[in-house]
């Protein structure tokens, strides 16, 4: 039993790590554009990751719960290497400022230890394939519809003076911080859900059929929402100010536009990411005045930075596994 509280308190810390690592999403736009002070801005996200429960369902927690790797084979050791790996990389991502996906890692952090044990056979490469389509599909529709956003508000507000367009959507973008928080916390909460609840279900504790336990889906949420309040800077610094600066009417379009792709997924059971969602959000917005006003260097290291998540994070979690099966 003390084996798996000890697993339940590193899924918590991996969990505090996604909110202290992804703060950066909920409120990188909101504080860059001055309209919450960034202490504000933290106690407005995390009220909103922590609600969010209140209008999700539990479809993503079962598709990282037993639509990654074979349910059947998840057992302690798994469950310590791929929180090591994700945790592991969650922490030299947030070192270097770079806005990566916690729900990547996860997902890395569960095929490196899986594969590792049992080999290929215990990947669900539908679930696998899935996710690795949305690492695509997330920033392109984040984009498409914070452009898409922009243009709508752009047209409807021509003929306004900028000082009230501002004064607008100031107000405006305090709705829309919110709603892309609620997603962020609606979609992230349940990848460490599905984690507690496969470890639970492994040790024979949830009886013969898979769920979430309620309670679990409260601690997931504080975790989170703690991990939020103390806030990941460095990433708040690149998001905010180096991929594109903002006025709040282009925070509200970039947030509302990434507000939407997250509801959707959600609904549908992806585990997709917030970071590559509002960062193409924010590039859509950006490039609405000129291609020029997104500084795409930063952008191609935040995509490579992407694209590395997943398998350096298995990498993490195989040695994490290896060295735990090596000390048993």
């Amino acid at each position: 039993m003390f084996k798996v509280l000890f697993l339940i308190a590193l899924a918590l810390t991996f969990d505090f790590l996604n909110g202290f690592h992804d703060s950066a999403n909920s409120i990188a736009t909101i504080v860059s554009t001055r309209v919450l002070s960034p202490r504000l801005a933290i106690i407005w996200a995390a009220f909103f990751n922590f609600i969010a429960f209140l209008f999700f369902g539990l479809h993503v927690a079962n598709t990282i719960g037993k639509g990654i790797i074979d349910i059947a084979i998840v057992d302690k050791s798994t469950i310590f290497g791929t929180l090591v790996g994700a945790c592991g990389w969650n922490i030299i991502t947030w070192y270097f400022g770079l806005p990566t996906s916690s729900s990547h890692a996860l997902i890395g952090g569960m095929i490196g230890a899986a594969l590792v044990k049992v080999g290929s056979k215990a990947i669900i490469w539908k679930g696998i394939s899935k996710t690795v389509t949305f690492i695509f599909v997330s920033p392109t529709v984040g984009l498409i519809l914070g452009l898409g956003f922009g243009i709508l508000v752009y047209w409807l507000f021509r003929k306004s003076a900028p000082l009230q367009v501002d004064h607008i959507f100031r107000k405006g973008q305090l709705l829309s911080a919110a709603l892309y928080s609620l997603g962020h916390g609606g979609n992230d909460a349940q990848k460490t859900m599905g984690i507690i609840a496969s470890l639970l279900f492994s040790a024979g504790l949830l009886g013969s059929r898979f769920y979430v336990p309620f309670w679990v889906v409260i601690i997931c949420h504080t975790a989170i929402a703690l991990g939020t309040m103390f806030g990941g800077w460095r990433i708040v610094k690149t998001m905010g100010q180096k991929v594109a600066k903002l006025k709040p009417v282009d925070g509200f379009c970039a947030e509302s536009g990434a507000a939407v792709t997250l509801f959707t997924s959600s609904a549908f059971g992806i585990p997709v990411s917030t970071t590559h969602t509002i960062t193409g959000a924010i590039m859509g917005v950006g490039s609405l005045r000129r291609l020029s006003a997104v500084r795409w260097g930063v952008a191609e290291t935040i995509v490579w930075a992407w694209i590395l998540t997943i398998p350096c994070s298995a990498t993490i979690s195989a040695l994490a596994y290896i060295l735990l099966r090596k000390f048993q």
